[in-house]
């Protein structure tokens, strides 16, 4: 009776891995699993830089296309100017018959005449040849009219308008305007595609990188982990530390492509600055904003993290001790 009664009184053995059901204990794990994952990474620091630069270029890249086609965007967004028509008449043949007629047509706004005397002395002008071009007995430069349509005007409207200009008789020449504003639309359309192609296959590749490093994570730690299954760990508590090393790969991923981005462009902010200054067009970066920066390191993160999850997995499909 002795004996049992110390039995039943005396406490039961602790347990080395408390359940997630004791208050503290998930936190407390948590908070020492970071701890190790940190310390791993920091002793092995040149191991952690390579996986952290190939995740940052594998992120940096497919960003960098994204902040072009943003910068694209809101480029066309801000640029006020609008393709139009112009016509240039045969020596001596006037516009202003044609003019007339394309001022009732739907869809456009105004009209714009130059006649040869105008023509001639604007050129002078810009050419600084006056008084050159004073001598001359004959006027060489036609007479010609530009056609601005009204907002929201398509390719098609513009074809008909060309069409009804090229039947007029006096008419030598019609140009279809189709100015840069267009070029650039397709290629911030491009751009886009294309950054949705290589932002899937970068991120794949990112997420191997991030598996590749983490399994051999789990290789050096094979024998801990057969012990921690034996003294009672959950699979939760085994696979948590590998969880927080993909965490950590990606999220240093994503902070290097923030300043692979930053160096980009810091190098091409000057010459680009004064490209769109030709087209009076003030270069705003908005799209590299606090936004864009936390929508990256997420990004990496979450690919580290499903990069872990691949790796843990494969690991206990082989072994099953994870």
């Amino acid at each position: 009776m002795a004996e049992r009664g110390r039995r039943a009184g005396s406490k039961a053995p602790k347990e080395p891995w408390p359940k997630a059901s004791v208050p503290g204990s998930w936190r407390r794990d948590h908070v020492r699993v970071a701890h190790d994952s940190f310390r791993h990474v920091s002793r092995r620091f040149g191991t952690t830089l390579l996986a952290w630069l190939l995740v940052g270029i594998a992120l940096a890249l497919p960003a960098a296309l994204y902040l072009v086609q943003s910068g694209l965007a809101e480029l066309t967004g801000r640029w006020d100017h609008r393709p139009g028509l112009s016509v240039y008449f045969e020596p001596g043949m006037g516009p202003d018959t044609l003019a007339a007629e394309l001022r009732e047509q739907f869809g456009v706004e105004r009209v714009e005449v130059t006649t040869q005397e105008e023509a001639l002395a604007e050129f002078g002008a810009q050419a600084q040849l006056a008084d050159a071009l004073g001598i001359l007995e004959v006027n060489p430069l036609p007479a010609s009219l530009r056609v601005v349509p009204v907002a929201g005007a398509g390719p098609a409207d513009l074809e008909r308008l060309a069409e009804l200009a090229r039947r007029h008789p006096g008419a030598a020449e019609v140009v279809v305007e189709r100015t840069w504003l267009e070029r650039v639309t397709a290629a911030s359309v491009v751009a886009r595609r294309l950054g949705a192609i290589l932002g899937a296959l970068f991120a794949l590749g990112a997420v191997m990188v991030t598996a590749t490093s983490v399994r051999l994570a789990i290789e050096g730690r094979l024998e801990e982990l057969k012990v921690m299954k034996l003294v009672g760990a959950s699979d939760g508590q085994v696979r948590r530390p590998f969880l927080y090393l993909g965490m950590l790969y990606g999220l240093g991923g994503g902070v290097l492509a923030a300043m692979l981005l930053s160096v980009g462009l810091t190098v091409v902010e000057a010459p680009l600055a004064g490209l769109l200054g030709s087209f009076e067009v003030e270069f705003e970066p908005a799209a590299f904003s606090l936004r864009f920066l936390a929508i990256l390191l997420g990004a990496g993160t979450l690919l580290g993290v499903i990069g872990a999850v691949l790796a843990v997995r494969q690991r206990r499909a082989s072994l099953d001790i994870l």
